[in-house]
C-alpha cells in the first residue's frame, strides 16, 4: 500500500453531484473542501470529455489549496492529463492493471468491486489502491445498482486495502458501515440533496468520530 501525504485516508468520500453548469458545481463543492473530507470525487455522467476536464481543472486549485485529493471518476487518462490525485475506474472504464502501469506510483487508483469479492481480488493483485463496495443501501443516484453485503465489506479485509462504501448512506445509517469496516464513506446525495450539505458533511464526519477507538 502507498504511503503519501494524501494517503491513506478515512473518513468522507464527497462525490461531485452530475452539474451541468461549472459554475454552480463550484458554487456547490468550494463550500464544503475546508470541512474535513478525505477525498474529492469529480463525477460528472451526463458530460461530454471537454466539460469534464473544464470541470475538473476548475476545481483542481481550489483541492489542492485545501489539501483535499481529487480523484477524476471513469476516466484514467483525464486523470493522467491534468495530473489529477487519482481515478476511479467502474467495470467498464479500463483496465486496472494497464491504468496502474501508466498511471504515476503516487497517484491513489480506486476500483468499484460492487458485490463481488473476486473482482475486488483482482483489482487489489492488479495495483488497486481502495476497494469501493455498494450500493449498501437503495441509491436514489444509482437506483438499480447492485446490492453488496455489510458482511462483504468484513470479508474485504483480507485484502488489506482501504474499503469505501458506497451507496444510500446517510448520516443515520453510517455508522453499520463504518462498523463494519468501512474507512471511507462515498456519498453525493446525502450530502448534496441535504437542505444543509455543510451541516451534513459534519454529521457524517461525527460517525467517524464515534467509531474511533
Amino acid at each position: 500500500m502507498k504511503s503519501s501525504p494524501f494517503w491513506p485516508r478515512r473518513g468522507l468520500y464527497l462525490l461531485t453531484p452530475d452539474e451541468p453548469d461549472g459554475a454552480r458545481l463550484l458554487a456547490r463543492v468550494l463550500p464544503l473542501l475546508d470541512k474535513g473530507i478525505a477525498l474529492l470525487q469529480y463525477r460528472n455522467k451526463f458530460a461530454d470529455r471537454e466539460r469534464r476536464r473544464q470541470q475538473a481543472l476548475a476545481l483542481q486549485p481550489h483541492c489542492r489549496r485545501f489539501g483535499v485529493p481529487l480523484i477524476i471518476n471513469d476516466d484514467w487518462v483525464l486523470a493522467a492529463e491534468i495530473d489529477a490525485d487519482g481515478a476511479h475506474l467502474g467495470d467498464s472504464d479500463g483496465d486496472i492493471l494497464a491504468a496502474r502501469k501508466l498511471l504515476p506510483a503516487a497517484k491513489i487508483l480506486g476500483a468499484s468491486c460492487y458485490d463481488s469479492l473476486e473482482r475486488a481480488e483482482v483489482a487489489a493483485m492488479a495495483g488497486a489502491d481502495y476497494l469501493a463496495f455498494g450500493a449498501m443501501f437503495a441509491s436514489g443516484t444509482k437506483p438499480n445498482a447492485r446490492v453488496a453485503s455489510l458482511d462483504l465489506l468484513q470479508q474485504a479485509a483480507r485484502f488489506n486495502l482501504p474499503r469505501v462504501a458506497i451507496g444510500g448512506i446517510t448520516p443515520d445509517n453510517a455508522g453499520k458501515v463504518i462498523a463494519a469496516g468501512a474507512d471511507l464513506i462515498a456519498v453525493i446525495g446525502g450530502v448534496f440533496d441535504a437542505p444543509d450539505p455543510a451541516a451534513s458533511v459534519g454529521q457524517f464526519l461525527e460517525c467517524f468520530a464515534e467509531k474511533s477507538p
